[in-house]
């Protein structure tokens, strides 16, 4: 957070906190290829993909905001994603209607780069899956698209930081 000042009527100091947005930009490599990335419909087109593109780069915007400092940078490329559950055609409504089972874990493949000014603070590349994505606790709700995809991108979001914390104090 930072301060701004402002003067108000009488002469007296207002200080009010800002909120500092990290500085975080998400890039989706080839989309259009990816495993299984749309809420509806076993086969995604743009609109579609772009809808968990947005939902995506939100949550880990706000990752960031709580944690990043104002001076480090964070560039994630997204390059595959494979939502929790499968559609099943054979079932009434298949089409459009997730399944899921503990066979169709959540995975995603990404690139990232942690950065402050030049300085390369950790950078690597994972592939996050789930495989127990049904047995656990979920802090997030049932009405969340991003239920089981969220846990995963908030513990790899915590490995990069507590790793280029525990790098930064050797």
């Amino acid at each position: 957070m930072h301060p701004s000042f402002s003067l108000l009527p009488g002469g007296l100091l207002a200080i009010a906190m800002t909120a500092a947005h990290a500085d975080v930009t998400v890039n989706f490599i080839d989309a259009e290829h990816y495993t299984d990335a749309a809420y509806s419909y076993a086969y995604a087109n743009d609109k579609d993909r772009a809808v968990v593109q947005r939902d995506i780069t939100q949550h880990l915007k706000r990752l960031a905001d709580r944690s990043l400092p104002p001076d480090e940078t964070l560039t994630v490329d997204i390059r595959d994603i494979d939502l929790a559950g499968w559609f099943e055609p054979w079932h009434a409504r298949g089409h459009d209607v997730r399944i899921l089972r503990d066979i169709t874990w959540p995975r995603i493949k990404l690139a990232y780069v942690l950065k402050r000014g030049d300085q390369v603070l950790a950078s690597g590349e994972e592939r996050l899956a789930d495989m127990n994505y049904l047995m656990g606790p979920n802090i997030y709700p049932s009405s969340d698209r991003l239920r089981y995809e969220k846990p995963m991108l908030d513990g790899w979001f915590e490995r990069v930081v507590r790793r280029r914390e525990g790098a930064g104090s050797q």
